[in-house]
């Protein structure tokens, strides 16, 4: 530096590479490398500092990806203490949790070519006794193969566990092919990425140019490639700057000038002062190379960063997919994507089959128990009541109930065996709180909690559950009573305001068709008295569609047509609700369901320990002096058989074992919440999933049904078969109905009365007898309303004119009948004679 450079290539190292950017940063001279890939080396605190190939961001979101699409959860990450190294752990740690997965232990050795075996021995015999089998193996290649060897010592290169090296071992298997018999049988099954070079002609070229330089005794990784392309990138630049008349030129930094009193010659180095344009230049760039397309974006990384992903198998390699930062996994080269939109859906990501350590082709599951003699610490509830769930059996460690007869039968179906031990929690005179319960698996004393677990909310945020194995929700029992029939059933279905708006409506209705019929039509005109009862006989009548009057009118006859239909209805839900009362027994109570207990002021029972207290409270809004804990079955019906509470509110498997044995009690209303209960365990363990499976299996194969009959199946009293009170029928279900009746008989009138003025008002004076004066508005009303009582003679048809000529000529027919065909008199003429004596 201190010859006047105008730009600098490497170092190789990241720790140098933060010391020297720094100089960069002062001298204005840009520092590529293509190896110093730390994360960590920012463009805005190094801006001179250019990364010639992929950093290890990328590297690690690869691996990230890898780790998602196995459905892994959790890896372990060696790596050589270094910054490049450590920043890359710290990177990956991150992009895994963007993924819900996590890093469990980190095992730092000691950097470079200090580490010794007995180091890596010492970290991979804890690596060993943890629950976790997939490694992450972040180094370089001398400490990268001494962690194998090591590892094929213990026995860990075998069935169970993944090996993911990052860059540094596809350069072990790319410079030194074939490998070395001892490497290669230590790296059998690993996985490892290869920064992805596109193939060209002008790839296959230098690489047999090189291959006739070394006569083939040195291999060649994609890294050599970069740093080909790296001094093709600087000798491009440097042509830019100089054919638009830039000057290589360099001044003196008084920075440095003042500097005294140290070895180093700093008054020396002089700065470049074209540094900026050359750099620019640089940035710029936009050029095939070697690695293919190369240029850089905005955040100053090369675009379209990819890698391979390698299996080492025999003693070789075998392709098995790759990664791009634009689509993710695949098994095409990324090049053939990158004219198509991303796409980084799961279903999108692929792999070729992989041949794991000791040789298998299924993927591992990535974790086993430890080998370390500790059982796993289950614990399960002190159940003080409804202990047919859980049952510690007094004096003894034996436990028993339906919880746990579900749980044993699913670690049956685990495919690894399951150490386990169950530790009681609770005092034995309360049951205990079930949020502390499932805490202290937060708090790390349980590896896992079994019993009657409700999933509920604030305990997902703590702990992973598995499937449920038994549906719950919360529901109110109350006290009911057996409703007897009585001499009055029959009025029963309706409510007294239905059966009184449906009365008065019969007889609205039949005022309206008498008054539509009463001009035109002779069955309904007569004496008051008599029309009276026609008017109640022809409403009441219609209930049963036995009316018997004819209607001639057409508004008469609309009218009727939807009074008949809104009769139908009626008379329907009335002989359905009638068959219900009379047939079904009949448990009632003021208490209809939750929302009774909301709106009023009632205290409210609960189980003690259970979810119950807190969703009452912090969702329903109910004072926490109206809720009453109980701790038993025999304290709910004490309760409520004494008024203490109007009614408990639990879940439904606590509350059909009470029902069981409790009949003058029942459910009231519909489970409000929706939920089931399960085994909890730590957050992302692999535990959760694989006991879902089983208990799937159990679901599926029968064997669920038959411990829950075993256990819960009580014989039930007859108030389990007992139907809920049967709601009255009232007037909101019919509303709609009467007031399309309504409206009709209203349109009806005034339709009619509307024509009944038109017509009056046409009448000449002398009919209408208004010649004088003094007519007086009551007269012309009266007058009104004489016309509108008025018969209405029907226009004589030609049928009619016939019969009148056989009625002259001795016959007698009656012509008061609207039919066409006549109706026989039913009075005899004065002579004797008849139309049938005729």
């Amino acid at each position: 530096m201190e010859t006047d450079t105008v730009a600098i290539i490497g170092p190789q190292s990241s720790e140098m590479a933060h010391v020297l950017s720094n100089l960069a940063n002062e001298l204005q001279v840009p520092l590529l490398s293509f190896t110093a890939l730390d994360p960590s080396l920012s463009p805005l605190q190094y801006p001179f500092f250019v990364q010639t190939a992929p950093n290890d961001e990328f590297q690690m979101t690869a691996i990230a990806e890898m780790v998602s699409y196995f459905s892994w959860s959790e890896v372990i990450a060696i790596f050589s203490d270094d910054d490049q190294s450590r920043n890359g752990i710290i990177t990956l740690g991150d992009k895994l949790a963007e993924r819900r997965c996590r890093i469990s232990y980190k095992a730092a050795l000691p950097p470079g070519p200090t580490a010794k075996r007995v180091d890596v021995l010492r970290e991979l015999d804890k690596i060993q006794m943890m629950e976790s089998r997939i490694i992450v193996l972040h180094s370089f290649s001398r400490t990268g193969l001494l962690v194998f060897e090591a590892a094929k010592s213990l026995g860990m290169m075998g069935k169970g566990y993944v090996w993911i090296a990052s860059t540094w071992l596809s350069t072990v298997l790319d410079s030194f092919s074939p490998l070395k018999p001892e490497i290669a049988n230590s790296i059998q099954g690993a996985l490892t990425l290869r920064p992805h070079t596109p193939d060209s002609k002008r790839k296959r070229n230098f690489m047999s140019r090189w291959n006739q330089l070394s006569n083939g005794s040195i291999g060649f990784n994609p890294y050599g490639l970069y740093a080909y392309d790296t001094v093709w990138m600087i000798a491009r630049a440097l042509r830019l700057l100089l054919d638009q008349g830039g000057k290589i030129s360099f001044s003196n930094d008084s920075r440095l000038d003042g500097i005294s009193g140290s070895t180093l010659n700093l008054s020396a180095l002089n700065a470049f002062d074209g540094g900026k344009l050359l750099l620019s230049k640089i940035l710029e760039t936009n050029m095939t190379g070697l690695t293919g397309h190369v240029q850089f974006n905005q955040d100053r990384s090369l675009i379209n960063p990819s890698y391979d992903i390698v299996n080492a198998v025999g003693n070789g390699q075998r392709l098995v997919g790759y990664w791009s930062n634009h689509t993710g996994l695949s098994i095409v080269p990324p090049e053939t994507l990158y004219s198509e939109k991303p796409n980084r859906s799961s279903s999108n990501q692929h792999l070729d089959k992989v041949v794991w350590p000791g040789g298998e082709t299924a993927r591992p599951r990535g974790w086993v128990f430890p080998n370390n003699g500790r059982e796993l610490r289950i614990g399960i509830p002190r159940r003080v009541s409804y202990r047919d769930f859980v049952l510690l059996v007094n004096g003894t460690d034996k436990v028993q109930g339906y919880c746990i007869d579900v749980f044993l039968a699913a670690i049956k179906l685990l495919p690894y065996a399951f150490p386990y031990r169950f530790i009681p929690f609770g005092d034995g005179h309360k049951n205990p709180s079930y949020y502390e319960l499932v805490n202290k698996i937060k708090s790390g004393v349980f590896d896992g909690v079994v019993g009657d677990i409700a999933i509920v909310t604030n305990r997902t945020r703590i702990v992973d559950f598995s499937l449920p194995y038994i549906e719950s929700g919360l529901v109110v029992v109350a006290p009911v009573k057996k409703i007897s029939s009585s001499a009055w059933s029959f009025a029963r279905p309706f409510t007294p305001l239905m059966w009184a708006v449906a009365a008065a409506f019969f007889l609205i209705v039949g005022s309206v068709v008498w008054i539509l019929e009463h001009r035109r039509n002779d069955e309904f005109r007569g004496p008051p008295k008599q029309q009276f009862i026609t008017i109640l006989w022809f409403s009441f009548s219609t209930m049963f569609f036995s009316h018997r009057e004819n209607t001639v009118s057409t508004l008469g006859r609309l009218v009727l047509i939807i009074w008949l239909f809104v009769v139908l209805i009626i008379n329907s839900s009335y002989t359905a609700s009638l068959t219900s009362f009379l047939t079904v027994q009949q448990l009632s109570s003021p208490i209809k369901g939750i929302d009774t207990l909301i709106g009023s002021n009632e205290r409210i029972g609960f189980q003690v320990g259970s979810f119950a207290e807190g969703y009452l409270m912090e969702e329903l809004n109910i004072p926490k002096s109206r809720l009453v804990p109980l701790g038993s079955p025999e304290e709910y019906a004490l309760a409520l058989e004494r008024r203490n509470v109007a009614a408990v509110i639990d879940e439904r498997p606590y509350v059909d074992l009470f029902l069981s044995e409790h009949c003058e009690f029942s459910v009231r209303g519909q489970e409000f919440t929706k939920s089931g209960w399960g085994f909890a365990f730590p957050r992302d363990s692999p535990l959760a999933i694989d006991m879902s499976t089983a208990i799937l299996s159990l679901s599926e194969n029968g064997e669920l049904q038959k411990i829950h009959d075993r256990w819960l199946s009580k014989s039930a009293c007859s108030s389990e078969n007992s139907e809920d009170d049967i709601e009255q029928l009232d007037l909101k279900s019919f509303w709609g109905l009467f007031v399309i009746c309504g409206i009709a008989c209203m349109l009806a009138l005034l339709v009619y009365f509307w024509l009944m003025f038109r017509k009056f008002s046409r009448l000449p004076p002398e009919e209408l007898d208004t010649t004088s004066p003094s007519t007086s508005r009551s007269t012309r009303l009266q007058t009104f309303l004489s016309f509108v009582d008025e018969k209405v003679e029907k226009p004589k048809s030609s049928s009619k004119r016939k019969r009148e000529s056989m009625s002259r000529n001795g016959y007698h027919i009656n012509d008061e009948s609207p039919h066409r065909s006549g109706r026989m008199d039913r009075n005899m003429s004065q002579n004797g004679d008849s139309w049938l004596t005729q």
